[in-house]
């Protein structure tokens, strides 16, 4: 069935670029009447500021899809999300601002405070985005691993060089926020005219912040520490914690932090455990008597280290480094992967020997020996040689049965108090 009315064609006209360009100014025209008055402004300043959320918060979205199957690209929209946000919202301010006319009351000061808001917006975002770069790099490569040197340099340099950049972005934007008073830049006028003087004065004036900055830039280059190091520095024993632009934070083990500017590192010497590697060598000492055999000693220390988790296999030695005249010092060297795990074991194969000596061999621990006599020409002798020991007194008082060295059927060094007797004995019997 065909309409009763055949269709017909439409013609439009051909569009005019002249009629186009009138419609354009026509519409910006339009647009900037409201800004003639300030309640005309506010209602387009808020307009603006509407925009610029509604806009970052569709572009976040996105964004946040895109970046979902990339851990790190994450941690960046992360970082930079509130920075973005006060940007595109100062962005948008100063769109008013700057379009509307220089007859609006006091114009000329919101103009200079726009663009201070914009300097400081531009740097807060640079600043960020140099520190979700290193962070980046930082959960990229984990410390939770046996032998994490290569984690901890990274970790090292991509802090330090952040914060540098950090710090250098600061001072360019703060610089470019008083360029932008016609006053500042005059006085910055002047003092390019005198550039010795003001140079020198700036020098002195900024020796500590440039002596640190320099600093991190050595130790992110040359790395004398790094990230979770083990340091002794002045008697303390931690771990590095953090390292900042200005100083490090050292975890004693107590808890305390220890802070220490960057200069200190580069001016003084100081311990580190694990500059390049986390194991570590520990050492424990005892102190025995001379007669104590090293063999079951030996044995004892095989039987605990092969059931101490802390060990790592590599070290395990007994030697007597030391006599003195009293007791023999005996060194013992165990090894582990680092340092916490060492002092674990050195405090496991400590209380192991000693309660090894106490139950099997009680009467070789360290002891004073003394020969007393009851000659008149014969003086007090302490710590004699050990040849005495049992000769001259094998019949003594000391040899009974309440002596565990006698009632094993050895000889011992004579009973203080049996000499005693025996010297107050003809006393006694003069008085009778």
């Amino acid at each position: 069935m065909q309409p009763p009315y055949p269709p017909r064609r439409l013609s439009l006209p051909e569009a005019d670029p002249a009629t186009l360009m009138l419609s354009f100014d026509h519409f910006l025209d339009l647009a900037e009447r409201p800004l003639g008055t300030w309640p005309g402004a506010l209602v387009v300043l808020a307009i603006s500021v509407a925009v610029a959320v509604g806009v970052h918060r569709v572009g976040a979205r996105i964004l946040v899809r895109i970046a979902r199957p990339y851990p790190l690209m994450s941690v960046v929209l992360r970082y930079i999300d509130t920075p973005a946000l006060i940007l595109l919202i100062m962005l948008g301010i100063g769109f008013t601002i700057f379009e509307a006319p220089d007859t609006l009351p006091f114009i000329g000061a919101l103009r200079d405070v726009e663009t201070v808001a914009l300097i400081v917006a531009i740097t807060f975002l640079s600043a960020r985005s140099a520190g979700a770069v290193g962070e980046a790099i930082v959960q990229a490569h984990p410390l939770d691993t046996d032998d994490n040197l290569n984690a901890r340099r990274i970790h090292t340099q991509a802090r330090v060089l952040a914060r540098s950049v950090m710090v250098v972005i600061v001072i360019i934007g703060f610089g470019g926020a008083l360029m932008a008073f016609p006053s500042v830049r005059q006085i910055g006028a002047s003092l390019l005219a005198s550039a010795g003087v003001a140079g020198l004065v700036a020098g002195i004036a900024a020796r500590p912040v440039l002596g640190n900055l320099i600093a991190g830039l050595q130790i992110a280059l040359s790395q004398p520490i790094r990230l979770d190091d083990v340091v002794v520095i002045q008697g303390e024993w931690g771990r590095v914690e953090e390292i900042t632009g200005t100083y490090v934070s050292i975890r004693i083990w107590d808890q305390r932090r220890l802070i220490v500017p960057l200069q200190w590192f580069i001016e003084n010497p100081f311990t580190n455990w694990t500059r390049n590697s986390s194991q570590i060598i520990g050492t424990v000492f005892l102190y025995v008597d001379y007669r104590m055999p090293l063999a079951p000693l030996r044995e004892e220390l095989e039987r605990i280290l092969a059931h101490a988790p802390e060990w790592d296999g590599r070290v395990q030695v007994l030697q007597v480094t030391d006599a003195t005249d009293r007791a023999m010092q005996l060194r013992v060297l165990v090894s582990s992967f680092d340092s916490a795990l060492n002092w674990d074991l050195r405090c496991r194969v400590r209380e192991g020997l000693v309660s090894f000596v106490q139950a099997a061999y009680p009467h070789y621990l360290p002891r004073a020996r003394a020969d007393l006599s009851t000659d008149k020409d014969t003086h007090v002798d302490f710590a004699p040689p050990l040849e005495r020991a049992g000769t001259a007194h094998a019949a003594s008082t000391a040899n009974t049965a309440a002596d565990p060295v006698a009632s094993r059927g050895e000889q011992t060094g004579p009973d203080p108090r049996a000499h005693a007797a025996a010297s107050t004995a003809p006393a006694s019997a003069e008085k009778t």
